[in-house]
């Protein structure tokens, strides 16, 4: 069974960092490319970035530019999700997915395999 699973999500203040790790079962990352996505309450699911095949390339959401940093480890089979500066706005449940295509995208249904998310809460 094709399986992610994301871990580092908790509780952090303003300002403060996490580093969020997502690990694939079942398969090997190096054949895909991975999105991370987050979801707060009330809101559409959002495509914050994401990270080719190689890792040749990354793409960032506005919102998350300039703090957040996706990298992989393909020999281990995982990937992360650096997130500095965290703002409460940032406060959501997050998810990674990967994708059997050499580019990355900010739309959902391109990906056939998701973790279950983590929870990141940014309060004071």
């Amino acid at each position: 069974q094709l399986q992610l699973v994301e871990s580092g999500g908790g509780l952090v203040q303003p300002g403060g960092s996490l580093r969020l790790s997502c690990v694939a079962s079942g398969f090997t990352l190096d054949e895909y490319s991975i999105g991370w996505f987050r979801q707060a309450p009330g809101k559409e699911r959002e495509g914050i970035s994401c990270i080719s095949k190689y890792g040749t390339s990354t793409r960032y959401a506005d919102s998350v530019k300039g703090r957040f940093t996706i990298s992989r480890d393909d020999a281990k089979d995982m990937v992360y999700l650096q997130m500095n500066s965290l703002k409460p706005e940032d406060t959501a449940a997050y998810y990674c997915a990967a994708r059997p295509t050499l580019l990355c995208s900010f739309s959902a249904s391109p990906y056939n395999v998701w973790g279950k998310g983590t929870q990141v809460t940014v309060s004071s």
